[in-house]
């Protein structure tokens, strides 16, 4: 119990699930058992936590739309059961918000959430921090920025770059998002549009942030980067970075036999685990340079059998030669997620665009050595050896050299190279399990979830300390 308990209130997508949820929530339940008065307002609630409170977007709507909302939740379900069925649906919701509907048919990013603006009101005692996550997601309305960062100090977390954008999570490697968008090369990527509507987009943003007074967190530098070249950089009165932490009570080392036995594991097979939410339908993630990689390493390895799990996505197992791909659903629970890490030999984790996979921390801290794609913030959590023009290089290492390394990092969609990462780790028993020792040596030191939570309380403190201090000077000069 700290002397003088704060009175967060964080502001997120949902309290269960992975990413930015993760984060949140962990961040949510550090702060409470340290005796802080911490609420988590989500837009889905999944869990029965009283201290978690959602949004009211719905209670909120009129009585009109809850009628049309309703009719169309009954067409959802019957959706495929009859010819046209998603068309009428579309227009029972368009019937239900029209003002909603044309803005979504435009292309225009929707903000039509009215619970947001009574954030303040949800807890039972006015929170003196507000720490928003991901904005994105069908829940919040990014134009009560601008009036609550006029209240008290608010906090934002970037987890992806929507927030410096016309529309996309990640740009690519389209770099439109500097100068105002327009012209956009790819509507599809999360979150979708459906017309190019992105200049305006982006310069409602930029409106809505020229009125704003924000704090501002990445978890990795390569992110922060991006924040000081865009449109939100004016509103930042104060910018960290602060790298996500993870539970170091769950994702932790463990004996690999005795977890194989457990999950039901061949002992005699290379097992490769990879994470993510909708592995191959996912933009952002790199699936087939992987299943090429793992194909690539089972033809080389004619005598050894390979097992890759692909942990997060249901589908029936595929075999390549003595490679196995093998799926294995979403798991809710963490302790089921890190037995999986403790399994594997190597933590695969190729990807187009990443800011700070949490998965690639987990792994580290399971002392899991890691073969990744140098993108985002991955270099900045990994400290490896590179494959470049053939040559193995050592980047990110101290004094110290290779008793530092904790993975290895290809070029973005290089199968062959990350088949050569997977075959130096595989070749070399030695080699893979320093790396797994300096894996979760480094979590320890850098990734803790405790040291996160130390950071950002200590800059809630900071804010307030100063925001006190104003107060004081505005209330002397009144009194002069």
């Amino acid at each position: 119990m700290t002397e003088q308990p704060l009175h967060i209130l964080q502001v997120s997508t949902a309290d269960i699930g992975g990413g930015a949820e993760r984060v949140a929530w962990s961040l949510f339940q550090s702060y409470r058992l340290r005796g802080h008065a911490s609420w988590l307002a989500v837009g889905r609630k999944i869990s029965n936590d009283s201290d978690v409170f959602l949004i009211p977007n719905g209670e909120l709507q009129k009585s009109w739309s809850r009628l049309w909302l309703a009719l169309s939740g009954y067409l959802a379900s019957h959706n495929g059961s009859f010819r046209g069925a998603w068309r009428l649906n579309d227009l029972v919701r368009g019937m239900a918000e029209p003002r909603r509907w044309l803005d979504q048919y435009r292309g225009i990013e929707d903000f039509h959430f009215p619970g947001t603006w009574h954030l303040l009101k949800l807890s039972p005692q006015v929170p003196k921090i507000l720490h928003f996550h991901n904005l994105h997601g069908g829940y919040a309305d990014l134009r009560v920025i601008p009036w609550l960062s006029q209240q008290q100090p608010v906090v934002l977390t970037l987890h992806d770059a929507w927030l410096l954008s016309g529309h996309c999570a990640h740009s690519l490697d389209c770099e439109r998002w500097k100068a105002g968008c327009g012209q956009c090369p790819d509507l599809t990527i999360s979150p979708a549009i459906r017309r190019d509507m992105t200049e305006y987009n982006w310069r409602r943003k930029r409106e809505l942030y020229t009125k704003s007074h924000l704090y501002v967190v990445t978890p990795s530098r390569w992110l922060m980067e991006k924040v000081k070249q865009s449109m939100l950089a004016p509103a930042v009165l104060e910018a960290r970075v602060i790298p996500n932490g993870v539970d170091l009570t769950v994702f932790r080392s463990a004996d690999k036999q005795e977890i194989r036995a457990v999950l039901g594991l061949p002992q005699d097979t290379k097992v490769f685990v990879f994470a993510a939410n909708g592995i191959r339908r996912n933009v952002y993630k790199d699936y087939s340079t992987m299943r090429a990689a793992i194909s690539l390493v089972g033809k080389r390895l004619h005598a050894q059998k390979v097992l890759f799990i692909a942990l997060g996505e249901d589908s029936l197992t595929e075999r390549n030669g003595e490679a196995e791909i093998r799926f294995i659903p979403y798991q809710k629970s963490r302790e089921a997620v890190a037995r999986y890490y403790q399994a594997a030999d190597v933590y695969l984790h190729a990807a187009r665009a990443d800011t700070f996979p949490n998965t690639v921390l987990e792994a580290l801290a399971c002392g899991t050595p890691v073969v990744a794609t140098a993108v985002g913030g991955i270099p900045e959590q990994v400290k490896r050896l590179e494959l470049a023009d053939g040559e193995w290089r050592m980047t990110n290492l101290n004094r110290y050299g290779m008793h530092e390394a904790t993975g290895i990092l290809v070029p973005p969609g290089d199968a062959a190279g990350m088949a050569v990462g997977i075959e130096r780790l595989l070749n070399d028993d030695s080699l893979r399990a320093r790396m797994g020792e300096n894996a979760a040596k480094d979590a320890r030191e850098r990734f803790d979830l405790q040291r996160q939570a130390d950071s950002y309380l200590a800059w809630y403190k900071e804010l307030l300390q100063r925001c006190a201090l104003k107060t004081r000077e505005k209330h002397a000069l009144y009194g002069a």
